[in-house]
């Protein structure tokens, strides 16, 4: 998969609310009511990214979870990390925000 130019990343970004580029990485922090829905959350992103076969970098602290995506393969963002990112939306979207999980 080859790198998306500029005006392709941030046309993907308009469409992704709270999600930063910062060079080569997007990348968006959730917040959640405590560290259990933080860890809840990362599990459904760890399915979700695991049958996409891309895998985001996660920071966890505390009740906030940092998510970044790049292809470090190709040294740069592709289609695939911005369909991940569009993924993990529809994923936040489809749990309705449950007890415990505050939302982005």
């Amino acid at each position: 998969m080859s790198n998306l130019d500029d005006a392709a990343v941030e046309r993907a970004l308009q469409e992704l609310p709270g999600w930063e580029r910062n060079g080569d990485v997007i990348s968006k922090t959730f917040t959640h009511d405590d560290f259990h829905s933080a860890m809840t959350f990362v599990s459904w992103v760890a399915e979700a990214a695991e049958a996409a076969g891309h895998h985001p970098d996660i920071d966890i602290r505390s009740n906030r979870v940092t998510l970044a995506l790049t292809s470090h393969g190709v040294g740069g963002l592709t289609g695939d990390d911005t369909a991940l990112a569009h993924r993990i939306e529809r994923l936040v979207g489809a749990h309705h925000h449950p007890p415990g999980l505050a939302g982005p």
